[in-house]
This record gives structure tokens, C-alpha cells and sequence, in this order.
């Protein structure tokens, strides 16, 4: 694997190679503008080739010694570094003509006039190249000192931007980052707190269950009640509070799992009619208990489907709760799939209360929830739609939703026929 330097080296030896080519360059079309404007006599011809050749030799000297010494990556400031360009190339410049002044000139004093003169531009152009170095600096501190700030924790940071160059790309993309890390970390304060809320919803979904499921049972060793319709009675609300434990603790592992990628698939032709048979007759009690008509139908062609029909039939049972749950008596709930060319689409629709449209981005996160109370009736630990989406994914899938507040919510999932 290469290191910096060595990529720095061949950037260098690049830039000398660009170097050369625009000094041989220049040479060529001097020597050319000397021949066929001044038509000079061959000897002054030779004599000026001669001497400008050995002016560009000692510029590729210089320039490549800068390079392999890399002075450029030793200086303290990126202003010195200009201004030390600036000074070697005037230094190159008045050797150049300072030569070619005294060959040329027989006179001293237009000798002298000449290096006055040359040292009067040198002064102008090192003085534009401090400025314009001042001006550049000051804009990549302004960057140094934001990057420090967001170091620091403040994300609300901004550089202000000005032109069209290298700087004002950066800028606006230091911007851009700058906007994504506080979104991110708005985020993340989020989900702190709902992890929090998790907590304590956990707690409390547990104390309850197990304290009613506690009571029960000393009630029924301690014979405080043997009526065999009670004992029944009992009896079947503790195998209901443990049916909602289970679940409860499964959705949690199923959690943890997915986070670590450690969920496997049991990947073999399955039918989704009879899984969609079997969410539909799980619910209808339910769903009859609360005056919601269910419904299903699966088109023809849709079957076999390769997929894991128990985890497929995880993501059926939790979006068809969640319809049930939001929807009202008198409401309907239905699943449908079909094929859609290679792909299986499934959709469960409801006509209950919807979603907001500020939590429809952030309903399939782990920990969301919309509603601020809850209730063992529209409780949950918020987690069912984020296994949902994890197991979808996994087979290759996408979720998403589609709601509209009071009307009713389309929950639509689409799977490969048969993944690779």
C-alpha cells in the first residue's frame, strides 16, 4: 500500500514534467519570435539560443530542487510559500535579463536602467502576489477556525462563502457536512431519548404483566379463589400476559440481532397465500372483538415465493397489528399481493386514524413512536416496524408507507420472487 509521500512524490514528479514541457515550450516560441520578427544574424541567433537554453536548465534545476527538497510541505504558511515562489521566479527572471542586458546593452548606464526597472516590477509583483496570498490565507483560516469550532461541539458552525474558485467549493461543502454532522447529532439526541422512553416503556411493560401474572398465581396456590370459572379465568389472562412477555422479549432479541447482522434466512419456496391464509384467521377474532372487517386476496402467478415464510410472516402479523390497532370500529383492514414482474408487491391497507406527515419519514426507525401516551391497547415498544423493515431488506426488499392523517395508512412491501 503506497503512504502519502509517495503519492506526494508522484504528484511532484507530474507537476515538474508539466513544468518542463511549458519551460521547452516558452523557449521554442521566444527563439521563434526572435528569428522571423528581428531576423537576427546567425551568430546572435546562436549566441541568444545558447544563453537561453542555459537560463531554462538552471529553472529546471531550481524548480526540481524545490521539489525533491520539498520545501513547499516544510513551510510554516501557505503565504510563505507564495511569496517564496514568487521570490525564485523574479530571482530566475532577473538573472535572465540581467545577462541578456549586459551581453546585449554596450552601455552602462541602459545596463543599469534595465536592472532599475526590473527591480521596480519585481517589487509590483511580489507586493500582488503578498496580497493575493493574504487573501487566500484569510479565507482558509476562516475553514481552520470553523473546522476547530465544530471540533469543539459547535455544530451550528458556518464559513461565509464568497466567489466561484477551489475555496467557495470547499466552503459550501464544509457547509454541507457542517448541516449533515448537526442533523446527525439532533438525531442522535433523539434517539438517546428514545432509548430512555424505551427503557422505561420496557419496565413498565414488563412490571405490569408480571405483577398481574404474580398475583394470579398466589391466588390460586393460596386457594383464595376455587371457583372453576375463575381458576379458568386466570389461568388464561396469565397465559395471555406471558404470550405478550414473549413477544415483548422476541422483538427485543430480534433487535439486537439485526443490529449485530447476525439474522440468518431460511431461504426456501414458500406460498404466500397460505401465509397470508394465516395472518388473516390469526386476526379475526380480533379484528371481529373490535368491529373491523378483514380481508385478503393474493393473485394468481404469486406463488411459490423463496423467502423465509416465518420471519415473511413476522413482517404480516406486525403490519396487520399495527392496522388493526390505529384502526377504528367500523374500519376495514386488508392485505393484498401480487406479482409485479420479478418481484412480489404485498400492501396492507387500512382506513383507520393514519400518520402524521412529520413522523411519516421516521416511522420504520427503531425506538420511534408518534403518539406521546400509549397504553397496553396502542402500546408497543416501537420496534415492530423496524424488524419489519430489517427482515424485508435482508431479503433483499424495500417498505415504505403511505398516509394521510384521519384517512388511513398503506403500508406496502416488495420482495424478489427469488432472491439470489
Amino acid at each position: 500500500m503506497k503512504k502519502l509521500s509517495d503519492y506526494q512524490m508522484d504528484r511532484n514528479t507530474l507537476r515538474f514534467l508539466r513544468f518542463t514541457i511549458a519551460i521547452v515550450l516558452a523557449l521554442e516560441i521566444s527563439l521563434a519570435l526572435f528569428y522571423f520578427l528581428l531576423h537576427p544574424p546567425i551568430s546572435s541567433f546562436t549566441f541568444l539560443t545558447g544563453l537561453m537554453s542555459g537560463m531554462a536548465i538552471i529553472s529546471l534545476i531550481t524548480v526540481y530542487l524545490s521539489y525533491r527538497l520539498g520545501w513547499m510541505y516544510r513551510s510554516k504558511g501557505l503565504k510563505t510559500t507564495m511569496l517564496g515562489g514568487y521570490a525564485i521566479t523574479l530571482t530566475i527572471v532577473l538573472l535572465n535579463m540581467g545577462l541578456i542586458a549586459r551581453v546585449m546593452f554596450t552601455s552602462v548606464q541602459d545596463v543599469v536602467l534595465t536592472g532599475i526597472l526590473l527591480i521596480f516590477t519585481s517589487g509590483i509583483v511580489m507586493t500582488f502576489g503578498y496580497f493575493l496570498s493574504q487573501t487566500l490565507t484569510e479565507r482558509m483560516e476562516e475553514l481552520a477556525k470553523a473546522a476547530e469550532e465544530i471540533a469543539q461541539g459547535n455544530l451550528a458552525m458556518r464559513v461565509p462563502v464568497t466567489g466561484n474558485d477551489e475555496l467557495a467549493r470547499l466552503g459550501n461543502a464544509f457547509n454541507d457536512m457542517a448541516i449533515q454532522l448537526d442533523q446527525m447529532d439532533i438525531r442522535q439526541r433523539e434517539m438517546r431519548k428514545m432509548r430512555n422512553e424505551l427503557l422505561a416503556w420496557i419496565g413498565h411493560d414488563l412490571r405490569t404483566p408480571l405483577t398481574s401474572i404474580r398475583a394470579m398465581l398466589e391466588a390460586l396456590a393460596d386457594q383464595v379463589v376455587d371457583d372453576p370459572e375463575t381458576i379458568q379465568r386466570y389461568l388464561a389472562t396469565a397465559q395471555k400476559e406471558t404470550r405478550y412477555l414473549s413477544r415483548l422479549i422476541d422483538d427485543l432479541f430480534d433487535m439486537s440481532q439485526m443490529e449485530a447482522g447476525g439474522l440468518r434466512l431460511d431461504l426456501q419456496e414458500n406460498s404466500l397465500t397460505d401465509l397470508v391464509s394465516d395472518t388473516l384467521e390469526s386476526f379475526t377474532e380480533q379484528a371481529f372483538k373490535e368491529g373491523i372487517l378483514l380481508d385478503g386476496s393474493v393473485e394468481k402467478g404469486v406463488d411459490p415465493v423463496i423467502m423465509d415464510a416465518q420471519l415473511i410472516g413476522r413482517v404480516l402479523t406486525n403490519l396487520t397489528s399495527n392496522a388493526i390497532r390505529y384502526t377504528p370500529p367500523g374500519g376495514t383492514v386488508s392485505i393484498h399481493a401480487k406479482k409485479a414482474g420479478s418481484r412480489i408487491h404485498v400492501e396492507v391497507v387500512d382506513n383507520g386514524d393514519g400518520i402524521k406527515a412529520e413522523d411519516i419519514p421516521f416511522v420504520f426507525e427503531r425506538f420511534f413512536r408518534g403518539e406521546k401516551s400509549r397504553s397496553r391497547r396502542t402500546g408497543g415498544t416501537g420496534l415492530g416496524l423496524a424488524i419489519s423493515r430489517g427482515i424485508v431488506e435482508a431479503h433483499g426488499g424495500q417498505i415504505r408507507v403511505e398516509s394521510t392523517e384521519g384517512v388511513g395508512t398503506r403500508m406496502i412491501f416488495t420482495i424478489p420472487k427469488s432472491p439470489e
